[in-house]
């Protein structure tokens, strides 16, 4: 017998557990991995972004449910900073308002975190797989056979469909099929059919340059890969591509197409490429990327430079990008993000139909999802105890 029960022990369900333990009640977390939090210490490695302190969490999102943006506002950068520096973590802000821990690594702020959690008297039980619901009974495989176990709540928090090998296969969905939308990778890279010229170029990155699809343009960079381009730039417009937009380069952001032209009006009889790289400054893989996408090359190539359309063949599989849109639909939800189906079943994380690009915003959605979902069960819990639900 357990008073709350959480599946999964990523940053929604840790921080769900978290504000149950809090608020009293007797917490098992349940998770299929070996070790909690897998993602989230992958995430880490290459210096763990928590959260964005600027402003773009609107744009970020784009159009969010209220109970989405209810989370969100309760719970955003200040807040999730502070919580981070509340478990012994110091906190700095990138030049791109990205927070990141003074450590840059996600393993000191786990162990402090797993450590309050013990604190409030949470089990954590791992290798155990949720294998579905039997009455009032949460059933799991777990290494010692099958086991039932009753709770008052349930918080459900088993990511999205992506990354199997740390956790995220969405099995889960197969459980809930009439109330999600269909998953869909975000934060991908994009297949490109490269021609042969392009080889030398593998693992490059492509700095400075200005992304711009349906006429928004931002800053960013990518990398060119043996199998398409990928990286944060390409991460930020992701959506919009999978959808089947346009992408343009700016391969001189810095310069007007009225500067391009007249250097162009003196290039004399350098070659191309020479003028391209001395006079334009451009490098060896923007100017490989001008040859591949760009020719037969018009009359006005500044026009080219500003704007080079990127043709792909579509998203990496779903398996290797960084999250995913779809997942349980919020209007199969209340605005305390309880399943309208199942009474004192809450979710939380990337099990819900929300996408927002890299920066921090994947990271704090998901805490403050956890959140909200952990605090709403928490007073369920309390209600039911005083006979009041």
């Amino acid at each position: 017998m357990a008073k709350a029960v959480v599946i999964g022990a990523g940053p929604a369900g840790l921080m769900a557990a978290e504000m149950l333990g809090a608020a009293g009640h007797g917490v098992l977390v349940a998770d299929q991995m070996p070790s909690p939090a897998r993602k989230f210490l992958m995430a880490g490695k290459s210096g763990l972004n928590i959260t964005n302190a600027g402003d773009g969490f609107a744009a970020a999102f784009g159009d969010m449910p209220e109970a989405l943006k209810a989370a969100l506002d309760d719970f955003a950068a200040k807040a999730v900073t502070d919580w981070v520096e509340g478990l012994g973590q110091e906190t700095f802000i990138g030049s791109t308002g990205r927070v990141f821990p003074t450590v840059m690594k996600a393993s000191p702020l786990l162990r402090a975190w797993l450590a309050r959690l013990g604190d409030y008297g949470v089990e954590l039980k791992t290798r155990w797989r949720w294998t579905g619901f039997a009455d009032d009974a949460v059933l799991f495989e777990t290494p010692d056979g099958t086991i039932e176990v009753t709770a008052d709540v349930i918080v459900l928090a088993m990511g999205g469909a992506s990354w199997k090998r740390l956790g995220s296969d969405g099995e889960w969905a197969r459980a809930f099929a009439s109330d999600c939308a269909p998953f869909q990778p975000a934060n991908m890279g994009f297949i490109v059919d490269w021609s042969d010229h392009m080889t030398p170029f593998f693992g490059q990155p492509v700095k400075g340059c200005g992304l711009t699809v349906e006429g928004r343009t931002t800053r960013g960079e990518f990398v060119i890969s043996e199998r398409g381009i990928e990286g944060g730039g390409i991460y930020t417009v992701s959506r919009q591509m999978r959808e089947g937009a346009t992408l343009y380069i700016d391969l001189l952001p810095d310069q007007t197409i009225g500067d391009v032209r007249a250097k162009f009006a003196k290039r004399g009889k350098a070659s191309l490429t020479n003028h391209l790289r001395k006079a334009l400054k451009l490098d060896g893989v923007k100017i490989a990327l001008l040859n591949e996408f760009g020719r037969p090359f018009p009359d006005d190539l500044a026009s080219l430079l500003k704007a080079l359309p990127i043709k792909h063949i579509g998203p990496r599989p779903i398996d290797e990008a960084i999250s995913v849109a779809g997942g349980l639909r919020f209007d199969v939800l209340t605005d305390d993000l309880m399943l309208r189906s199942a009474t004192g079943v809450f979710a939380a994380g990337e099990m819900l139909d929300w996408e927002a690009p890299t920066g921090g915003y994947l990271l704090t959605a998901c805490l403050a999802t956890g959140r909200k979902a952990g605090l709403a069960a928490a007073d369920y819990a309390a209600r039911l105890k005083q006979g009041g639900v």
